[in-house]
Protein backbone atom coordinates (compact mmCIF):
# COMPACT_ATOMS: atom_id res chain seq x y z
CA UNK A 1 0.00 0.00 0.00
CA UNK A 2 1.81 3.25 -1.03
CA UNK A 3 1.09 6.93 -0.02
CA UNK A 4 -0.42 7.69 -3.53
CA UNK A 5 -2.80 4.96 -3.33
CA UNK A 6 -3.88 6.69 0.08
CA UNK A 7 -3.66 10.28 -1.30
CA UNK A 8 -5.60 9.51 -4.28
CA UNK A 9 -8.67 7.91 -1.88
CA UNK A 10 -8.21 10.91 0.58
CA UNK A 11 -9.14 13.54 -2.50
CA UNK A 12 -5.12 15.27 -1.60
CA UNK A 13 -1.86 15.00 -2.65
CA UNK A 14 0.81 12.15 -1.30
CA UNK A 15 3.24 14.88 0.21
CA UNK A 16 0.17 15.47 2.47
CA UNK A 17 -0.74 12.40 3.03
CA UNK A 18 2.93 11.97 3.96
CA UNK A 19 3.21 14.38 6.43
CA UNK A 20 -0.08 13.56 8.51
CA UNK A 21 1.21 9.68 8.34
CA UNK A 22 4.68 10.25 9.43
CA UNK A 23 3.91 13.12 12.11
CA UNK A 24 1.47 12.52 13.57
CA UNK A 25 0.73 16.27 15.24
CA UNK A 26 0.34 17.54 11.86
CA UNK A 27 -2.77 18.88 11.35
CA UNK A 28 -4.21 19.74 7.77
CA UNK A 29 -6.08 22.80 7.47
CA UNK A 30 -9.05 21.05 5.05
CA UNK A 31 -11.32 20.74 8.28
CA UNK A 32 -12.11 16.87 8.28
CA UNK A 33 -8.91 16.13 5.66
CA UNK A 34 -6.39 14.73 8.78
CA UNK A 35 -9.02 12.19 9.79
CA UNK A 36 -10.40 11.12 6.33
CA UNK A 37 -6.46 10.40 5.53
CA UNK A 38 -6.17 8.58 9.15
CA UNK A 39 -9.07 6.57 8.29
CA UNK A 40 -8.26 5.42 4.66
CA UNK A 41 -4.73 4.24 5.85
CA UNK A 42 -6.28 2.41 8.42
CA UNK A 43 -8.70 0.45 6.43
CA UNK A 44 -5.85 0.08 4.50
CA UNK A 45 -4.04 -1.71 6.53
CA UNK A 46 -1.20 0.64 5.92
CA UNK A 47 2.31 -0.04 7.82
CA UNK A 48 4.43 3.40 8.58
CA UNK A 49 8.30 3.79 9.20
CA UNK A 50 11.39 1.56 9.87
CA UNK A 51 8.42 -1.23 10.75
CA UNK A 52 7.00 -1.56 7.36
CA UNK A 53 10.46 -1.53 5.67
CA UNK A 54 12.20 -4.06 7.53
CA UNK A 55 8.89 -6.56 6.58
CA UNK A 56 9.26 -5.75 3.38
CA UNK A 57 12.67 -6.71 3.05
CA UNK A 58 11.96 -9.75 5.41
CA UNK A 59 14.67 -8.60 8.28
CA UNK A 60 15.44 -11.06 10.57
CA UNK A 61 14.85 -8.39 13.01
CA UNK A 62 11.39 -7.63 11.92
CA UNK A 63 8.93 -7.93 14.28
CA UNK A 64 5.27 -8.01 13.34
CA UNK A 65 4.04 -4.94 14.95
CA UNK A 66 1.66 -4.73 17.65
CA UNK A 67 -1.86 -3.13 16.37
CA UNK A 68 -4.79 -0.89 18.19
CA UNK A 69 -8.10 -0.82 17.36
CA UNK A 70 -10.40 1.79 18.53
CA UNK A 71 -13.87 2.12 19.88
CA UNK A 72 -15.62 4.69 20.12
CA UNK A 73 -18.92 4.07 22.43
CA UNK A 74 -21.06 7.57 22.02
CA UNK A 75 -21.45 8.35 18.13
CA UNK A 76 -20.95 6.95 15.15
CA UNK A 77 -18.05 9.25 14.30
CA UNK A 78 -15.64 11.05 16.37
CA UNK A 79 -16.30 14.26 14.35
CA UNK A 80 -19.47 14.25 16.61
CA UNK A 81 -17.31 14.57 19.89
CA UNK A 82 -14.84 17.18 20.21
CA UNK A 83 -13.15 15.63 22.93
CA UNK A 84 -12.82 12.00 22.13
CA UNK A 85 -11.52 13.28 18.89
CA UNK A 86 -8.21 15.23 20.54
CA UNK A 87 -7.82 12.31 22.58
CA UNK A 88 -7.86 10.13 19.25
CA UNK A 89 -5.23 12.46 18.29
CA UNK A 90 -3.22 11.80 21.04
CA UNK A 91 -3.67 8.37 20.99
CA UNK A 92 -2.11 8.30 17.37
CA UNK A 93 1.16 10.20 18.61
CA UNK A 94 1.86 7.28 21.41
CA UNK A 95 0.97 4.25 19.08
CA UNK A 96 4.13 6.60 16.54
CA UNK A 97 6.20 6.62 19.30
CA UNK A 98 5.96 3.26 20.26
CA UNK A 99 5.99 1.76 16.92
CA UNK A 100 2.37 0.05 17.24
CA UNK A 101 0.19 0.23 14.47
CA UNK A 102 -3.62 1.98 14.35
CA UNK A 103 -5.91 -0.69 13.64
CA UNK A 104 -9.84 -0.26 12.64
CA UNK A 105 -11.98 2.58 14.20
CA UNK A 106 -15.05 0.87 15.74
CA UNK A 107 -18.53 2.08 16.71
CA UNK A 108 -21.48 -0.06 18.42
CA UNK A 109 -23.01 -1.34 15.08
CA UNK A 110 -19.26 -2.46 14.27
CA UNK A 111 -19.27 -4.36 17.51
CA UNK A 112 -22.47 -6.06 17.11
CA UNK A 113 -21.92 -7.01 13.98
CA UNK A 114 -18.14 -8.85 14.53
CA UNK A 115 -19.53 -12.17 13.49
CA UNK A 116 -20.08 -10.87 10.05
CA UNK A 117 -16.48 -10.88 8.62
CA UNK A 118 -16.07 -14.60 9.61
CA UNK A 119 -17.95 -17.19 8.16
CA UNK A 120 -20.94 -14.68 7.65
CA UNK A 121 -22.18 -15.56 11.11
CA UNK A 122 -23.77 -12.90 13.84
CA UNK A 123 -23.40 -13.58 17.70
CA UNK A 124 -26.72 -14.71 18.58
CA UNK A 125 -27.69 -13.50 22.13
CA UNK A 126 -27.51 -15.46 25.38
CA UNK A 127 -29.80 -14.65 28.18
CA UNK A 128 -26.57 -14.06 30.29
CA UNK A 129 -22.84 -12.94 29.44
CA UNK A 130 -21.43 -16.14 31.14
CA UNK A 131 -23.17 -18.31 28.83
CA UNK A 132 -22.03 -16.39 26.05
CA UNK A 133 -18.50 -16.49 27.09
CA UNK A 134 -18.78 -20.40 27.16
CA UNK A 135 -18.77 -20.78 23.40
CA UNK A 136 -15.82 -21.37 21.94
CA UNK A 137 -16.06 -23.96 19.00
CA UNK A 138 -15.82 -22.34 15.57
CA UNK A 139 -19.00 -24.78 14.46
CA UNK A 140 -20.81 -22.35 16.90
CA UNK A 141 -23.29 -19.35 15.15
CA UNK A 142 -21.66 -17.50 18.29
CA UNK A 143 -17.85 -18.04 17.13
CA UNK A 144 -15.64 -14.67 17.62
CA UNK A 145 -12.27 -15.25 16.64
CA UNK A 146 -9.73 -13.55 18.88
CA UNK A 147 -7.66 -11.24 16.75
CA UNK A 148 -4.19 -11.87 17.03
CA UNK A 149 -1.39 -9.24 18.05
CA UNK A 150 -4.01 -6.99 18.76
CA UNK A 151 -5.41 -4.62 21.72
CA UNK A 152 -8.16 -2.39 21.56
CA UNK A 153 -8.88 1.21 23.75
CA UNK A 154 -12.02 1.66 24.25
CA UNK A 155 -12.82 5.43 24.28
CA UNK A 156 -16.03 6.48 26.23
CA UNK A 157 -18.45 4.51 28.50
CA UNK A 158 -19.15 0.96 26.96
CA UNK A 159 -22.46 -0.75 27.20
CA UNK A 160 -21.93 -3.89 29.87
CA UNK A 161 -24.29 -6.20 27.01
CA UNK A 162 -20.67 -5.72 24.70
CA UNK A 163 -18.06 -6.16 27.33
CA UNK A 164 -18.38 -10.02 26.63
CA UNK A 165 -17.54 -9.66 23.46
CA UNK A 166 -14.76 -7.64 23.40
CA UNK A 167 -13.23 -10.12 25.66
CA UNK A 168 -13.70 -12.80 23.24
CA UNK A 169 -11.96 -10.88 20.38
CA UNK A 170 -9.66 -9.01 22.42
CA UNK A 171 -6.87 -10.18 25.15
CA UNK A 172 -6.11 -6.91 26.18
CA UNK A 173 -8.63 -4.13 26.35
CA UNK A 174 -7.76 -0.48 27.74
CA UNK A 175 -10.81 1.86 28.54
CA UNK A 176 -10.46 5.60 28.81
CA UNK A 177 -13.04 7.78 30.41
CA UNK A 178 -14.58 9.81 32.85
CA UNK A 179 -16.95 7.35 34.27
CA UNK A 180 -15.18 4.17 35.92
CA UNK A 181 -16.39 0.35 35.18
CA UNK A 182 -16.25 -2.00 38.11
CA UNK A 183 -13.27 -3.30 36.96
CA UNK A 184 -14.56 -4.79 33.86
CA UNK A 185 -11.25 -4.06 31.83
CA UNK A 186 -8.32 -2.24 32.77
CA UNK A 187 -9.01 1.60 32.64
CA UNK A 188 -7.61 5.03 32.99
CA UNK A 189 -9.98 7.24 34.16
CA UNK A 190 -10.22 11.15 35.07
CA UNK A 191 -13.12 11.14 37.56
CA UNK A 192 -16.28 12.97 36.53
CA UNK A 193 -17.55 13.15 39.83
CA UNK A 194 -14.76 14.69 41.19
CA UNK A 195 -14.17 16.87 38.10
CA UNK A 196 -18.63 18.02 38.55
CA UNK A 197 -17.99 19.01 42.00
CA UNK A 198 -14.52 20.90 41.54
CA UNK A 199 -16.99 22.95 38.56
CA UNK A 200 -19.41 23.47 40.87
CA UNK A 201 -17.24 24.85 43.69
CA UNK A 202 -15.93 27.38 41.42
CA UNK A 203 -19.19 28.60 40.68
CA UNK A 204 -20.85 28.65 44.56
CA UNK A 205 -17.13 30.43 45.47
CA UNK A 206 -18.56 33.30 42.69
CA UNK A 207 -21.48 33.27 44.66
CA UNK A 208 -23.87 31.04 42.55
CA UNK A 209 -26.56 29.45 44.05
CA UNK A 210 -29.20 28.96 41.08
CA UNK A 211 -27.18 26.98 38.73
CA UNK A 212 -28.18 24.62 36.09
CA UNK A 213 -27.10 21.19 34.55
CA UNK A 214 -27.38 20.43 30.83
CA UNK A 215 -25.89 16.83 30.16
CA UNK A 216 -26.37 13.55 30.83
CA UNK A 217 -28.57 12.37 33.61
CA UNK A 218 -28.86 8.89 33.20
CA UNK A 219 -26.25 7.03 35.45
CA UNK A 220 -23.45 10.10 34.93
CA UNK A 221 -20.92 10.39 36.98
CA UNK A 222 -20.89 14.63 36.18
CA UNK A 223 -24.48 14.56 36.95
CA UNK A 224 -23.94 13.24 40.18
CA UNK A 225 -20.98 15.38 41.07
CA UNK A 226 -23.25 18.60 40.16
CA UNK A 227 -26.10 16.95 42.78
CA UNK A 228 -23.59 16.24 45.40
CA UNK A 229 -22.02 19.94 45.15
CA UNK A 230 -25.37 20.94 45.93
CA UNK A 231 -25.96 18.57 48.65
CA UNK A 232 -22.59 19.79 50.23
CA UNK A 233 -23.69 23.53 50.24
CA UNK A 234 -27.11 22.56 51.34
CA UNK A 235 -28.51 24.24 47.86
CA UNK A 236 -31.82 22.34 46.69
CA UNK A 237 -32.19 20.57 43.44
CA UNK A 238 -34.00 22.84 41.17
CA UNK A 239 -35.75 20.13 38.84
CA UNK A 240 -36.11 23.27 36.24
CA UNK A 241 -32.67 23.53 35.90
CA UNK A 242 -31.86 20.36 34.82
CA UNK A 243 -31.60 20.09 31.12
CA UNK A 244 -30.86 16.02 29.74
CA UNK A 245 -29.00 15.93 26.71
CA UNK A 246 -26.55 13.90 24.57
CA UNK A 247 -23.96 16.24 25.19
CA UNK A 248 -23.87 17.91 21.69
CA UNK A 249 -23.09 21.32 20.91
CA UNK A 250 -26.30 21.84 19.25
CA UNK A 251 -28.08 21.00 22.15
CA UNK A 252 -26.58 23.51 24.05
CA UNK A 253 -27.59 26.15 21.62
CA UNK A 254 -31.28 24.60 21.84
CA UNK A 255 -31.21 24.70 25.85
CA UNK A 256 -29.70 27.90 25.80
CA UNK A 257 -32.70 29.43 24.04
CA UNK A 258 -35.02 27.43 25.92
CA UNK A 259 -32.93 29.15 28.99
CA UNK A 260 -33.42 32.68 27.96
CA UNK A 261 -37.29 32.15 27.74
CA UNK A 262 -37.41 31.64 31.25
CA UNK A 263 -38.30 34.70 33.77
CA UNK A 264 -36.28 32.71 36.68
CA UNK A 265 -33.19 32.22 35.09
CA UNK A 266 -29.95 30.32 36.30
CA UNK A 267 -26.84 33.24 37.29
CA UNK A 268 -24.86 30.10 36.32
CA UNK A 269 -24.58 27.16 34.12
CA UNK A 270 -22.66 23.90 34.18
CA UNK A 271 -22.08 22.17 30.71
CA UNK A 272 -21.31 18.16 31.38
CA UNK A 273 -18.73 18.86 28.37
CA UNK A 274 -17.42 21.79 26.13
CA UNK A 275 -19.31 21.08 23.04
CA UNK A 276 -22.26 21.76 25.33
CA UNK A 277 -20.79 24.95 26.45
CA UNK A 278 -19.75 25.84 23.02
CA UNK A 279 -23.15 25.66 21.99
CA UNK A 280 -24.66 27.72 24.76
CA UNK A 281 -21.89 30.37 24.36
CA UNK A 282 -23.14 30.99 20.89
CA UNK A 283 -26.77 31.23 21.97
CA UNK A 284 -25.85 33.50 24.63
CA UNK A 285 -23.68 35.62 22.07
CA UNK A 286 -26.59 35.75 19.33
CA UNK A 287 -29.20 36.96 22.47
CA UNK A 288 -31.11 40.05 22.76
CA UNK A 289 -31.45 39.62 26.18
CA UNK A 290 -28.82 42.53 27.59
CA UNK A 291 -27.87 42.46 30.90
CA UNK A 292 -28.22 38.39 31.17
CA UNK A 293 -24.43 37.20 31.22
CA UNK A 294 -24.72 33.80 33.57
CA UNK A 295 -21.29 32.22 34.08
CA UNK A 296 -20.66 29.35 32.23
CA UNK A 297 -18.33 26.27 32.75
CA UNK A 298 -18.09 23.01 31.40
CA UNK A 299 -15.70 20.09 31.47
CA UNK A 300 -12.79 18.68 28.86
CA UNK A 301 -10.50 21.59 27.98
CA UNK A 302 -10.83 21.26 24.21
CA UNK A 303 -8.76 23.51 21.75
CA UNK A 304 -11.89 25.08 21.03
CA UNK A 305 -12.40 26.28 24.47
CA UNK A 306 -9.64 29.48 24.41
CA UNK A 307 -10.72 30.07 21.28
CA UNK A 308 -14.31 31.42 21.98
CA UNK A 309 -15.58 34.56 23.27
CA UNK A 310 -15.82 34.91 25.54
CA UNK A 311 -12.79 32.27 26.48
CA UNK A 312 -14.71 29.39 28.40
CA UNK A 313 -13.75 28.22 32.01
CA UNK A 314 -13.40 24.50 32.33
CA UNK A 315 -12.00 21.65 33.67
CA UNK A 316 -8.89 20.19 32.45
CA UNK A 317 -9.22 16.41 31.57
CA UNK A 318 -5.25 14.95 31.09
CA UNK A 319 -5.75 13.49 27.48
CA UNK A 320 -2.27 13.15 26.33
CA UNK A 321 -1.44 11.20 29.79
CA UNK A 322 -4.51 9.03 29.56
CA UNK A 323 -3.69 8.15 26.16
CA UNK A 324 -0.18 7.61 27.07
CA UNK A 325 -1.21 5.16 30.09
CA UNK A 326 -3.75 2.94 28.83
CA UNK A 327 -1.59 1.91 25.99
CA UNK A 328 1.24 1.21 28.39
CA UNK A 329 -1.51 -1.22 30.10
CA UNK A 330 -2.40 -2.76 26.73
CA UNK A 331 1.57 -3.48 26.24
CA UNK A 332 1.70 -5.01 30.15
CA UNK A 333 -0.62 -6.99 29.03
CA UNK A 334 0.04 -8.09 26.22
CA UNK A 335 3.21 -8.87 28.12
CA UNK A 336 1.76 -10.64 30.81
CA UNK A 337 2.94 -8.62 33.31
CA UNK A 338 -0.68 -7.90 34.81
CA UNK A 339 -3.03 -10.32 35.38
CA UNK A 340 -6.06 -8.52 37.24
CA UNK A 341 -8.11 -5.62 35.57
CA UNK A 342 -6.59 -2.18 36.55
CA UNK A 343 -7.57 1.58 37.02
CA UNK A 344 -5.32 4.04 36.91
CA UNK A 345 -7.24 7.18 37.84
CA UNK A 346 -5.55 11.02 37.14
CA UNK A 347 -6.28 14.35 38.47
CA UNK A 348 -8.22 17.42 36.72
CA UNK A 349 -7.45 21.13 37.49
CA UNK A 350 -9.69 23.73 37.09
CA UNK A 351 -8.95 26.51 33.91
CA UNK A 352 -9.98 29.90 34.56
CA UNK A 353 -10.83 32.02 31.82
CA UNK A 354 -13.52 34.59 31.26
CA UNK A 355 -16.89 33.00 30.95
CA UNK A 356 -17.06 33.04 34.68
CA UNK A 357 -17.91 35.81 36.78
CA UNK A 358 -18.56 36.87 40.39
CA UNK A 359 -21.75 37.04 41.33
CA UNK A 360 -22.90 40.92 42.54
CA UNK A 361 -26.16 41.10 43.87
Amino acid sequence: MSLKEIANLSGTSAATVSRVLNHPEHRCNEPGLTEKIWETAAKLNYIPNTTARNLRLGSKDAITPFTVDIFHTRFDSLDKDIFFKELFQCIKEELFATGCLLGEILNSVDIMDLGNSFHDVKPIPYQSASAFMKENTISSTVFIPCKENTGLIILGKCPSGLIPILRKRYSCIAGIDRNPTDYEYDEVICNGVTAAEKAMEYLISLGHKNIAYIGDCTYEARYIGYYQALLNHKLPLNHTNIYPTSQTREEGYQVMLSILQREDRPTAIFCANDSTALGVLQALRQSKKRGYLPSVIAIDNVEASQKTSPMLTTIDIPKKEMSHLALTLLLDRKEKRHKENVRIELPCRLIERESCTYLYS
